[in-house]
């Protein structure tokens, strides 16, 4: 498992527009300087995230982007799936399995029970990381360690997976 390029610079473009007090935002440059990335993958980014409708751009020479709404509904969760789509999917099945359809289509694949569990406990963490927490972490509590936020949902998912729970 690995985080994308398109991940973390998509993710720090996104937190410099939000961080930004200007009516016009940012530019291209001011972005690809500040983050020390080149113009063209900048655009890149920024293209990606006005169509998952994150950002706006702002017309005229000082043009740039912005937020397009409060980074307190933005979750982090939803931008980088935006960015690169989710760890794991239901619809994966390796072009390699040799013909064999028992493990790939099986719910009680080990490998894809392990697949699906990583993928719902990065989904409880990262659905409750607004935007603005990354912004201001201190200003709304955010700053929770991760362990906090994941042990009740993952509790919840070893006691289901051992029997314990039925829902």
């Amino acid at each position: 498992m690995k985080i994308t390029s398109q991940e973390e610079y998509g993710l720090r473009v996104l937190i410099r527009i939000a961080g930004c007090n200007s009516a016009t935002g940012l530019s291209i440059p001011q972005l690809s300087e500040e983050e020390g990335i080149t113009s063209h993958y900048v655009a890149k980014l920024t293209r990606l995230l006005r169509m998952a409708g994150f950002i706006n751009s702002t017309k005229g020479t000082k043009g740039g982007y912005i937020l397009a709404r409060p980074a307190t509904e933005i979750i982090i969760n939803d931008v980088l799936k935006a960015l690169g789509g989710a760890i794991y999917s239901q619809s994966f099945k390796p072009s390699n399995d040799g013909g064999l359809e028992l493990c790939t289509n099986s719910v009680d694949c080990t490998a894809r029970s392990l697949w699906q569990m990583i993928q719902f406990t990065v989904d409880q963490l990262l659905n409750q990381v607004t935007l603005q927490s990354l912004v201001n972490p201190d200003k709304d509590g955010a700053a929770r360690s991760l362990e906090a936020m994941l042990r009740p949902a993952i509790e919840k998912q070893l006691m289901k997976n051992a029997g314990f729970v039925s829902n």
